[in-house]
C-alpha cells in the first residue's frame, strides 16, 4: 500500500497543479516548499512529511485528505473496503492517516482516522487557506492535545472538538500509548484560482 499512496500522492498534485496552471516555481512560491522537493514528490521519489504536504495543500485550496484521496468520477462505489482505503506513514512521526471516504466518490464530507503514537507531535503552521476548511476531531482512543493559534484543547476518549482550519495547528500525544481519533472534514466557499500566495 506504500507505494500506491506515494503515486496517488504525486498523481493528485500533478494534476491539481496543472487545474491551477501552476509551474512548479509558481507552487513553491506560494507554498514556501522548494521546487526540488515538489518535483521529487511529483515523480515518487520521495516521501515527504505531513508538515509538507501540508503545506502543499493549503497553496492549492484543498484539504490534506484530498493529497490522498482518487479523483472523483461518476462511476465511483459508494462503499469503501478496508482493505482499499490508502493508509499512509509520516516518515517524520510514524503517525498514521487511513482515508476512510469511497475514493473518488463525489461528497463534500471527507473522513480520516489517525493514529499517534507515544509523544508524537505532527505541526501544521500553513495558516489561511485559499478555501475554508471545517474539521471535527472525535477521540476513539487515548489522549491528544491539539493547539489552535494560542489555545490548547485537551482531548480524552469520546470528546469531539469542532474547529476551522485558518492558522498554526499541532497534535501532540502526550500518553505512553498510541492515540486514535476520527477526523471530519468540509470544504466551502472556495477561492482556489483566485488565491494569491502567502
Amino acid at each position: 500500500m506504500e507505494l500506491r499512496i506515494e503515486s496517488i500522492i504525486a498523481k493528485r498534485l500533478k494534476c491539481l497543479r496543472a487545474e491551477r496552471s501552476l509551474t512548479l516555481d509558481e507552487l513553491a512560491r506560494r507554498s514556501g516548499v522548494s521546487r526540488s522537493m515538489i518535483s521529487l514528490i511529483e515523480r515518487v521519489e520521495s516521501s515527504p512529511t505531513a508538515s509538507v504536504l501540508d503545506k502543499l495543500a493549503a497553496s492549492l485550496g484543498v484539504t490534506l485528505a484530498s493529497l490522498f484521496a482518487e479523483e472523483e468520477r461518476a462511476d465511483a462505489k459508494p462503499v469503501a473496503r478496508h482493505g482499499d482505503q490508502p493508509a499512509w506513514r509520516d516518515p517524520e512521526t510514524g503517525y498514521v492517516r487511513r482515508n476512510l471516504s469511497p475514493p473518488g466518490f463525489l461528497s463534500p464530507i471527507e473522513l480520516v482516522e489517525v493514529v499517534l503514537p507515544a509523544s508524537a507531535r505532527v505541526a501544521y503552521d500553513s495558516g489561511p487557506r485559499a478555501a475554508v476548511v471545517d474539521q471535527q476531531v472525535w477521540l476513539l482512543a487515548g489522549m491528544v492535545e491539539v493547539t489552535v493559534g494560542q489555545t490548547v484543547h485537551q482531548l480524552r476518549t469520546g470528546d469531539c472538538l469542532a474547529m476551522q482550519v485558518d492558522r498554526p495547528t499541532s497534535f501532540h500525544n502526550p500518553g505512553s500509548e498510541a492515540a486514535r481519533y476520527l477526523v471530519a472534514l468540509t470544504t466551502r466557499a472556495s477561492h482556489i484560482r483566485g488565491a494569491s500566495s502567502r
